[in-house]
């Protein structure tokens, strides 16, 4: 069509330079404004087209320069977004004088803004004067979750070194943990805490000093009578022997649930993330020297060498207790005791997230045995975190035929009424899938404008 429209022009300017009539001269008087009124719906449905095709193109700019805008100098990010606009829209849709402005911002959250205009050639309206057309757009790209913290809570039981499983974990922590690296544009984006847990969990001997921790039942564990046949607190005292507990500096880092000696207590701190209070004693960390006491716990953080060599260290031996690492990721996230967790800044928007995986089912906490007394603990932390607002995923790998967790299925967040945040995996191998579905639904980019 657009080879005609010389033709047509030609047509009318020869028509309107035809002396013969009254009538011609009227006749080229109207046609004027038709013509005129249809060059222009046919020129600007052209730059409309242009501009949607700009429009889109300004969208894979944005995102391409998100990840790198922080590092990058004013005059780099102006001169990449540039080069990168020539490339995919102005050398393919045949515009000019494309100009291109960009700048990144970390006020109200990080962000990059990209806008464009250029000169679309007109065909019809060229005959009145207006050769081009300026069409213009813009384009906001920014971190979907904005700032995004994640407990890892990581099974470490001994069943843990069977098919693989193990070694399948961490080579699957370790790719999250750069798939989430990389989506942090700058420090504090994505902060994460590491959490393995065995029948305890280890929150560092180091930190044996800590008005947190609650002594009363390792000084009866742990320690020597001057009577060197006895060899708990009990018996020594019993035959006339002094017991002296053993220095705290020799603990190993392992806790057990919160509560008291006897059970769990009334207000159900085994459950929640209330702040330990020494006036309270259910609510500290009862220390115990448990022989297969796991790594030691990773408070939110941004310092990926030390994770990435805590995960290499893993290794599979104890007890399976869900609800201990579970309620210790929790309180990894939101700070107290052990865990500082960073202000939140109020110009981001947060999303906080659990992942827990585990092999096996629930076999022994601090007071029970039986799998049932235990899931009940767990179900209530799952549905206090749930009613926190923090997304749970829940991942059950059974390599060896084991009943489908019912408690993991309804602790794992929902949305649209469907289980989609429960994962069950048959192989060793499919953790690493998981870990990279989970981690890319998490890191994902989005355009705001």
């Amino acid at each position: 069509m657009e080879t005609k429209f010389p033709q047509l022009i030609d047509l009318l300017r020869r028509f309107r330079a035809d002396q013969r009539g009254n009538i011609g001269i009227m006749f080229a008087f109207a046609m004027l404004p038709i013509v005129a009124f249809v060059g222009a719906a046919v020129d600007y449905s052209r730059g409309n087209a242009v501009r949607v095709e700009m429009q889109s193109a300004l969208d894979s700019v944005g995102l391409m320069l998100y990840r790198t805008a922080p590092s990058m100098s004013p005059t780099d990010l102006q001169t990449a977004a540039q080069n990168y606009l020539n490339a995919t829209f102005a050398k393919k849709y045949g515009t000019s004088n494309v100009q291109v402005s960009a700048t990144y911002s970390n006020l109200g959250g990080s962000h990059v803004v990209v806008n464009a205009s250029a000169q679309v050639p007109t065909t019809f309206m060229e005959m009145f004067g207006y050769q081009n057309m300026t069409v213009s757009s813009s384009t906001t790209a920014k971190w979907g979750y904005q700032r995004l913290r994640v407990a890892l809570v990581l099974d470490n039981t001994g069943s843990m070194s069977q098919s693989g499983k193990m070694t399948a974990l961490k080579t699957a922590t370790n790719n999250l943990l750069t798939q989430l690296q990389g989506a942090a544009s700058v420090d504090g984006d994505v902060y994460v805490s590491i959490v393995p847990f065995v029948k305890d969990v280890n929150l560092d001997p180091a930190n044996y000093a800590s008005y947190w921790i609650d002594w009363t039942d390792w000084n009866t564990k742990n320690g020597t009578c001057s009577n060197t046949y006895y060899r708990s607190q009990s018996s020594c005292t019993s035959h006339s022997g002094t017991w002296t507990a053993a220095n705290h500096n020799t603990w190993n880092g392992c806790v057990v649930d919160r509560g008291n000696s006897s059970g769990p207590s009334t207000d159900n701190y085994d459950t929640n993330v209330v702040a330990p209070t020494t006036s309270i004693t259910a609510t500290l960390f009862s220390a115990e020297q448990y022989s297969s006491c796991p790594q030691a716990a990773m408070g939110l953080s941004y310092d990926w060498t030390t994770m990435s060599n805590l995960v290499t260290n893993m290794s599979p031996a104890g007890n399976t207790n869900q609800a201990i690492g579970l309620a210790l990721g929790w309180m990894s996230l939101v700070g107290g005791g052990p865990f500082t967790a960073p202000p939140m800044d109020p110009n981001y928007k947060y999303q906080q997230v659990i992942i827990l995986l585990t092999d096996g089912l629930n076999t022994q906490d601090r007071w029970y045995s039986y799998q049932s007394q235990i899931d009940a603990r767990q179900q209530m932390t799952c549905d206090n975190i749930k009613a926190a607002n923090i997304t749970l995923y829940t991942i059950q790998v059974d390599t060896d035929g084991a009943p489908t967790s019912t408690l993991l299925e309804n602790c794992a967040s929902s949305s649209s009424g469907t289980t989609d945040h429960f994962f069950l995996l048959t192989s060793a191998d499919q953790i690493v899938t998981t870990f990279n579905q989970i981690g890319t639904n998490l890191t994902k980019l989005f355009i705001s404008k």
